[in-house]
């Protein structure tokens, strides 16, 4: 059985290893997560290395990567080999963060409800008292809301108190993304963007040209160019390249999976035709799912 401290180096490597896309993890680097000293941590791989929780990578930019018994010994999937359950806080998704488990701990009656959280990622970013979402989960669509009332560093778990438990309703896009498409012109100053999707009241819109979409323009986009002092810039200049699009009768289940793995907060809304038609957002996703009773 591993000691508390076992548990911890382990839990840390594996974090850092998703963290890293797959490369060897240096000694040095679980000690300064860990706040412990760097030969500590050489000591007790040699005991995870014997247990074949570990193996070691050598040469000058070796180290230490976990095994598949390492996913198995702390209950935990190879993340590699699942569909990533996003985690959010305050409406913004933790790119470095993922959901391995959910367990409802206490259902003493209608309205309270616990869960624990089984994370992979560091989850010292969140804090007591913090609201997060986790989902949607990938078979029955779930989403929960709650507020953050217990942390274990060791174990990589979360207690919250749910306020919110919903299936993401069986909708298509369609139903949800606002298909009057409000587009912009790539020769257009920014100055001239902004007015256009401040008075529609929105923050971002396709970019058209010759009837095809070419690109994407944002209010972020525009502050952070007027923030470097490029105010004479046109839409071209500093739109986004990047178009994801999808069907109008995509489910918005599968919609909210393609945004997570884009990481983006829009989608083009193709119609009938194939022809660009509406655009549908994160916000108007998560909306829907807000308005389930």
């Amino acid at each position: 059985m591993l000691t508390s401290v076992q548990k911890e180096i382990l839990q840390s490597l594996i974090n850092l290893y998703r963290q890293s896309d797959g490369k060897s993890i240096k000694g040095e680097e679980i000690a300064e997560i860990m706040n412990r000293n760097p030969g500590t941590i050489r000591n007790q791989m040699q005991s995870l290395r014997s247990l074949g929780l570990v193996k070691g990578v050598p040469g000058p930019r070796g180290g230490y990567k976990p095994t598949i018994e390492a996913y198995h010994n702390l209950n935990i999937s190879d993340i590699n080999k699942e569909t990533q359950v996003p985690l959010y806080k305050d409406d913004k998704i933790l790119k470095d963060l993922t959901v391995a488990k959910i367990e409802f701990t206490s259902i003493p009656h209608p309205g309270e409800c616990e869960a624990a959280i089984k994370a992979i990622g560091n989850i010292k970013s969140i804090d007591l008292g913090d609201k997060i979402r986790v989902g949607p989960t990938p078979v029955n669509k779930l989403v929960i809301n709650g507020v953050v009332v217990g942390r274990d560093d060791m174990d990589n778990i979360l207690l919250l108190d749910t306020t919110g438990i919903r299936s993401i309703p069986k909708k298509k896009v369609a139903e949800v993304a606002s298909m009057d498409l409000i587009t912009l012109s790539q020769d257009i100053s920014i100055q001239e963007a902004a007015q256009i999707l401040t008075r529609e009241g929105i923050d971002g819109a396709p970019v058209m040209e010759v009837g095809e979409v070419v690109g994407i323009l944002t209010l972020s986009d525009i502050a952070k160019a007027i923030g470097q002092n490029k105010e004479k810039l046109t839409v071209k200049d500093i739109m986004s390249h990047r178009i994801i699009t999808v069907e109008f009768d995509m489910m918005i289940a599968d919609a909210v999976e393609v945004m997570n793995q884009n990481q983006i907060g829009r989608l083009i809304v193709l119609d009938e035709n194939g022809h660009p038609g509406g655009i549908i957002t994160r916000t108007d996703l998560l909306n829907k799912i807000a308005d389930i009773s």
